[in-house]
């Protein structure tokens, strides 16, 4: 079981930014998503093992990158001009095992899941 341990969420003005991180257990692909009040967990980034490939919600193109620190096993979701419509808890996810060297967006895909961190953002 691979352990996530997320921080960075908080409570920020409409056009600020934040920065998510998440420190795994390992190397592995990995992910973030969110969920916002009565809706289902929604894709926003993901990033291959290597850091090469990245993957990108189209609601956040331009505005977030997702990054690594392999020598560190943490993941970073780096988050610019934020909108309220951003508001909901963010979860970072690990896929073990691995073997391509993909970008993967898709829930079933991942295997281990963070506890959540909230982000809020407000007009």
């Amino acid at each position: 079981q691979v352990q996530l341990v997320e921080s960075g969420g908080g409570l920020v003005q409409a056009g600020g930014s934040l920065r998510l991180s998440c420190a795994a257990s390992g190397g592995y692909p990995m992910g973030w998503f969110r969920q916002a009040p009565g809706e289902e967990r929604a894709f926003v980034a993901g990033i291959s093992w290597s850091g090469s490939n990245t993957a990108y919600q189209d609601s956040v193109k331009g505005r977030f990158t997702i990054s690594r620190d392999n020598a560190k096993n943490t993941v970073y979701l780096q988050m610019n001009s934020l909108k309220p419509e951003d508001t909901a808890v963010y979860y970072c996810a690990a896929k073990k095992p691995f073997v391509t060297n993909t970008a993967y967006t898709r829930a079933y895909e991942y295997s281990d899941w963070g506890q959540g961190t909230q982000v809020t953002v407000s007009s």
